[in-house]
């Protein structure tokens, strides 16, 4: 038998009523709290702008350091700064972020002598490494820096027609490459061994860009020397192409020595069907990566080597060398460069795939000093013009042979990309038709339709 308060239909109405109310209220409760408890979300755009790299992810969540991110602001500014900071601190307990409002804490600021709003600092012990953005690719830059300890030095060898590290203007130079350096906590200098055939001790890496000339053997057998005595070096050897009314010439010194330690490369240049847009098939895309760490981490990415000759690896003596990647079957390595696109043929052009990259060490006795190695058949694969081209992971695959280099395997991995611009380009023939379509078509029908169904039912 129902209570008296609950026979009238009014009452019940307003207990129903009152009870959905509580229900309600209770879930939006629950999901409040779990929702704080446990922040998760989804990020769905094509090129994951809202998501942390491979890298950052990497870095943070294996943090054995407490680290604090600091950002200096006025208040009415955080929220900006808390949709991508909030993601470094969701990462791992050991990194906290604080927003200091610039406005109610000036001491702060200018204890640290910060002047201008928006400025970020990544500290790790008494070490604080400036942000020179409010950027993923600035902020794990700033915290790599801060992680590392030590001097880093990067030698480039010039004298004999390298690739310069001071142009950043052409698409020839390589002064990107100095930019990506510095930007995680190295020192970049130039040197020359041809007055002193030694490489300086304090080199944690020796690059060797593309040189027109012939080494001298003296300085041939420093770099050997270099390697051999637990030095890291990476090769950029582009094929040997006669330029105006010189003859080519392939450095034989420098050839023997790579040839010594199992990587010999080929003659010719490599041609492919498989080229991103406007680019010819002088510059192969390569999707085909080995197990090797320098490229574990990039099983989908697209790099592209434009005027790239084949190497030939194998195993010596001490040196144990391995390859990283290669092209395509359809491709192939020709002398033959005429005025036109040269065909394959069979009888004197080298059938892909084939390999562009490989990596080696070398066995110098010693207990944790190995020799290591990276050798590439192209330099422009790491110009200004490729590394600036954000569609293919050149600096990614750069940067990872530079650690793996230095020994910072856990550094390696797909690095924070700059926000790709989604903005659509059109042609004056597409505008006319999008303005045809909005402004005539579209409303025309409307009506149209209209018109048509009034008429109907009149």
């Amino acid at each position: 038998m129902k209570p008296g308060w609950l026979k009238t239909r009014q009452t019940k109405y307003t207990a129903y009523v009152t009870v959905y109310i509580l229900v309600i209220l209770g879930v939006l409760a629950a999901v409040n709290v779990l929702g704080n408890r446990y922040n998760k979300s989804f990020d769905s755009t094509k090129n994951k702008r809202y998501s942390l790299s491979d890298q950052t992810q990497k870095i943070v969540g294996n943090l054995t350091q407490n680290v604090t991110i600091s950002y200096f602001d006025r208040a009415a500014e955080f929220d900006a700064a808390r949709d991508l900071l909030g993601r470094y601190s969701r990462l791992s307990p050991r990194l906290r972020v604080e927003y200091i409002d610039t406005v109610k804490n000036p001491a702060k600021a200018r204890a640290l002598n910060v002047r201008n709003d928006g400025t970020t600092y990544v500290q790790v012990g008494e070490k604080r490494e400036l942000a020179r953005g409010l950027s993923e690719e600035e902020i794990t830059g700033a915290l790599i820096r801060a992680l590392k300890t030590g001097d880093r030095s990067a030698c480039f060898v010039a004298g004999s027609g390298e690739r310069s590290i001071d142009d950043t203007s052409t698409r020839e130079g390589i002064g990107f490459i100095k930019l990506l350096l510095e930007k995680y906590n190295y020192r970049t200098r130039t040197i020359s061994l041809l007055e002193k055939p030694a490489v300086p001790k304090d080199c944690t890496l020796l690059v060797v860009a593309g040189p027109e000339r012939d080494y001298p053997d003296a300085e041939a057998a420093a770099i050997q020397s270099y390697v051999e005595n637990g030095g890291r070096a990476l090769f950029l050897i582009e094929p040997a192409l006669k330029r105006g009314r010189e003859e080519p010439t392939d450095n034989p010194a420098l050839l023997k020595v790579l040839a010594g330690w199992g990587v010999t490369p080929g003659r010719g240049v490599v041609f492919s069907n498989l080229v991103a847009l406007d680019y010819g098939p002088q510059a192969p895309l390569v999707i085909n990566y080995e197990s090797h760490p320098v490229v574990r981490s990039m099983p989908k990415a697209y790099t592209i080597f434009p005027q790239a000759r084949p190497l030939e690896t194998r195993s010596v003596g001490r040196t144990t060398v391995a390859k990283l990647f290669s092209t395509l079957e359809e491709s192939f390595a020709t002398t033959n460069l005429g005025a036109g696109l040269p065909e394959y043929n069979a009888k004197t052009d080298q059938k892909g795939p084939l390999t562009l990259g490989a990596a080696g060490t070398y066995n110098t006795g010693k207990a944790e000093s190995q020799g290591r190695f990276v050798v590439v058949g192209s330099v422009d694969w790491a110009a200004n013009g490729a590394l600036s081209d954000r569609r293919f992971f050149n600096r990614d695959l750069l940067m990872n042979m530079m650690d793996w280099l230095a020994s910072d395997e856990n550094l390696i991995s797909i690095r924070p990309k700059e926000p790709e611009d989604q903005s659509f380009a059109m042609t004056a023939g597409q505008q006319k038709l999008v303005w045809y379509w909005g402004i005539i078509l579209l409303p025309v029908a409307v009506i149209l339709s209209g018109v048509l169904v009034w008429w109907k039912r009149r």
